[in-house]
């Protein structure tokens, strides 16, 4: 939020003085330190020299450009200069900001006279960020619109800029307002706060508005829908208006905060909503049909054109699967039911003020602030008004901020020297409020061992006292009344921040945790770490793929379970949780594929979701999975990079078993070729009850024509780190490795084809015993020399001993007891 020194000084006398670096450095330290976090101070007000108020006399076109126009202009001297502009939003009569020759700007620009497409310009004219008095860069700074009537009272051509605006050095801080603190989207909130940091009187001026004329009730009406969607309801009438341009100060105030002046009513409205953090919407009362405005929800299907020129339909939404349905929304309409404006968003084009608006009916209320949040999110209008609703204003601010905004209107036509206008007496009020304001017992003993201090109930009340909160003894601990202007504070935690915030976090000492774990990662921590080192070694590249996927991608690749649906989903289309990792991954192949780099491996560790179990909510576990896309890899590839990730970890040969299990529509297995996949089990216990590790195999080329993705063998590896990590705690961590030279030997069987080949090479692991260094497959053969219905599988087994060189009578007993043990458990016999 932009706020300026010169505006917060109107409610504590704040000693900083904006043209001393060192005193706006250490105020921006105070702001700091009550988590009002100053991500930029910028210094205004000086610079402007010689910039002088001008009067747009004539506009030519110049031969050959089409960005470019020359102006004359008239600074009151007799002697009219020519200049050469670029902005566009300027007619003839404008007064306008004029920088002549020689002038040296805020940004240190000096102007000198030049010619442009042969056309001499002596001077220019200057836009807002120009000057340094705001950030519209679009045009010029529009002082006044008279056409070609008279200036306004008390502007005079020629006047220095500086003196007609009143300005003045100042400092601009760019405050971060976080969610809890919506007290502080105001220049009062944020200066209550500074006040009570720095012990200094803090005051907010009650408005003087003397009202006269017929009773507010006699000029209009007004209805509310009532709780939740609005709970109060205040009109505020003025008759008499005349809109003007505002004074100098609130244009010069508003500009420093980031609004763009406009007139004297709207700016007031603006000006209401800075100062004192609630939004105010001004209706023309002679536009609205039966002359008073209602809060109501909208139906279905109705539509409403907002001030920007936006067509809406209200009252529809989409649902999480992309279904329309029909939503909540508050809507202003004028008595006769006709929709005015999208209440805490944006007014309607209908009933705005223009220059002709000679009544005015102000509307003041308190929103829900979910349901306002919503509706400025699914129309795409973040207004400045909606994010205060949606973080919560002060319902019983409301009135203050009507009799101000009146205040600011009446003193806007007195500085303009128009006919004052008249404000009816007494607002209408709809006020169907409940209930007290919350009461919180704060606990002395809690709060002191939360913040390591020593500070008792009567130093608590004192630093809660002066932000609002009041506070009553209740033996050693107080019960505090939370104030109307502080809707975030619901719980004892948050009066014990506030307190924390201005006792001052470095004034807490520091403590030491005696924990001996701090800083150390778990032994799960360790491991997931390991296993992250482990995919990176098998040249794969890590991945990260949305958690949250479209339920057509899960049926396309097989769901691992009932997907859980999401009520409120980020993205349309985008409305289930993972069951698996693989969609995702085959996802970032299609879309490396569609940039010529689809040759590539794939690895990615993340939380997968199926629907609620036993206890009725959604189970979550930790996957590993890899993705074998480059030349040559396949199903055995997969089962040598397993073999690669288990022994890295130190995981036995003979502690898991590759096997398809009793069900062959085992989740694990879905999307994965029929007959070049299988589940890798604990072989612990009971072979019916086996723990499940996870599933290698091909993708189905089934998937991979649905998806899109170049037809080709895609390996695939998925691994529960649970289990793989009780697997792996229970197996040999490291053994030495021999000094002595190893023997391979290859041995190839001739096997069923619905053998797992996984399932040759378990049995020749255990044959081989201590002696087997590994068992790799090497080779498949389907061809004349084998039966059909059978295939050829090559296996090579490395023995080495790890103190000696093996005989050769040694080797050949190994190989016949890995031979005899294969022909014995399966259905094999060695290829000759």
């Amino acid at each position: 939020m932009l706020t300026p020194l010169s505006w917060l000084k109107d409610f504590t006398p704040l000693e900083t003085d904006p043209t001393d670096p060192e005193g706006l450095s250490a105020l921006r330290e105070v702001l700091d330190s009550l988590g009002l976090v100053v991500e930029s101070l910028e210094r205004v007000g000086a610079g402007l020299d010689g910039v002088v108020l001008a009067r747009v006399l004539e506009i030519r076109e110049i031969p050959g450009a089409d960005r470019i126009r020359q102006v004359v202009a008239d600074r009151g001297d007799g002697t009219p200069l020519e200049i050469v502009c670029g902005a566009t939003n300027y007619v003839l009569g404008d007064v306008v900001p004029l920088a002549p020759v020689g002038v040296e700007l805020p940004g240190g620009m000096r102007i000198e006279r030049r010619k442009m497409r042969g056309v001499d310009s002596n001077g220019m004219l200057c836009s807002g960020r120009e000057l340094g008095l705001s950030e519209d860069a679009a045009g010029l700074m529009i002082l006044a619109s008279p056409g070609e009537g008279e200036l306004p009272a008390g502007m005079e051509l020629g006047r220095a800029l500086a003196d007609h605006l009143g300005i003045v050095p100042d400092a601009v801080f760019d405050i971060a307002v976080e969610p809890n603190r919506p007290d502080c989207l105001s220049i009062v909130g944020i200066a209550r706060d500074l006040a009570a940091k720095l012990r200094l009187p803090f005051f907010v001026p009650e408005p003087v508005v003397e009202a006269s004329g017929p009773p507010a009730g006699e000029l209009a009406s007004l209805a509310s829908v009532g709780p939740p969607g609005c709970d109060l309801l205040v009109a505020k009438v003025l008759t008499g208006v005349t809109p003007t341009p505002s004074p100098p100060l609130v244009q010069r105030r508003l500009t420093l905060s980031g609004v763009r002046p406009i007139n004297s009513v709207v700016d007031a409205s603006n000006y209401v909503m800075v100062e004192l953090g609630q939004p105010t919407h001004p209706y023309d009362l002679d536009r609205l049909g039966g002359s008073g405005i209602a809060v109501r929800y909208a139906r279905p299907g109705e539509t409403l054109v907002t001030l920007d020129g936006t067509e809406h339909r209200l009252g529809l939404g989409t649902g999480p699967t992309g279904e329309v349905s029909e939503v909540e929304e508050l809507v202003i309409t004028d008595a006769l039911d006709e929709l005015v404006g999208l209440a805490g968003v944006m007014g309607g084009a209908t009933s705005g003020i223009e220059a002709s608006t000679g009544r005015v009916l102000l509307e003041v209320a308190h929103f829900d602030s979910v349901l306002v949040g919503r509706a400025a999110a699914r129309h795409g209008l973040r207004t400045e008004a909606s994010l205060r609703f949606w973080r919560g204003t002060d319902p019983d601010g409301a009135a203050r901020a009507a009799d101000r905004f009146a205040e600011l209107v009446v003193d806007a036509a007195r500085d303009a020297g128009v006919a004052l206008p008249v404000v009816a007496p007494g607002p209408l009020v709809e006020d169907q409020r409940t209930g007290p304001r919350p009461r919180i017992t704060l606990r002395t003993a809690r709060l002191n061992a939360l913040l390591g201090t020593e500070l008792g109930a009567p130093e608590i009340a004192g630093y809660l006292a002066p932000i609002g909160f009041r506070s009553e003894p209740d033996g050693e601990d107080l019960v505090v009344t939370v104030p109307s202007f502080r809707p975030d504070t619901s719980r004892e935690v948050d009066l014990i921040e506030e307190v924390a915030r201005h006792h001052g976090y470095r004034a807490i000492a520091r403590t030491e945790r005696r924990s001996p774990s701090v800083g150390r990662r778990s032994e799960r921590q360790e491991f997931r770490r390991r296993v992250h080192g482990l995919l990176s070694g098998v040249d794969a590249d890590e991945a990260w793929t949305s958690s949250i996927v479209a339920p057509e991608l899960e049926a396309t690749v097989g769901p691992a379970g009932d997907p859980v649906e999401l009520l409120n989903p980020v993205v349309a289309g985008e409305t289930v949780l993972r069951t698996r990792l693989l969609g995702g991954l085959l996802g970032a192949l299609r879309h490396n594929e569609s940039h010529r780099n689809g040759e590539i491996r794939l690895f990615e560790v993340g939380h997968v979701f199926s629907a609620a179990g036993a206890d009725e909510r959604p189970q979550e576990r930790e996957e590993a999975g890899v993705l074998l896309a480059a030349p040559g890899d396949d199903a055995l590839v997969a089962a040598g990079v397993l073999a690669r990730i288990t022994e890295g970890l130190g995981i036995a040969r003979d502690a898991y078993v590759l096997d398809e299990g009793p069900d062959a529509a085992a989740p694990g297995l879905r999307g994965l070729h029929p007959s070049r996949r299988s589940l890798v089990f604990d072989r612990r216990g009971d072979p019916r009850r086996r723990r499940l590790v996870g599933a290698l195999g091909e993708v189905d080329p089934e998937v991979v024509a649905a998806l899109g993705l170049q037809a080709r063998r895609i390996g695939w590896i998925a691994l529960d780190l649970d289990a793989l990590f009780a697997l792996a705690r229970r197996s040999i961590r490291a053994r030495p490795v021999s000094r002595f030279p190893s023997a391979d030997v290859d041995l190839a069987f001739v096997v069923e084809e619905g053998t797992p080949a996984a399932e040759v090479r378990q049995t020749l692991v255990r044959a081989g015993g201590e002696l087997a260094e590994s068992v790799e497959l090497v080779d498949v053969y389907r061809g004349p020399s084998v039966p059909e219905g059978t295939r050829s599988l090559t296996f090579r087994v490395r023995f080495c001993a790890p103190d000696r060189t093996l005989e050769v009578d040694e080797l050949t007993a190994a190989r016949s007891a890995c031979v005899a043990l294969v022909e014995e458990r399966l259905p094999a016999r060695l290829r000759s």
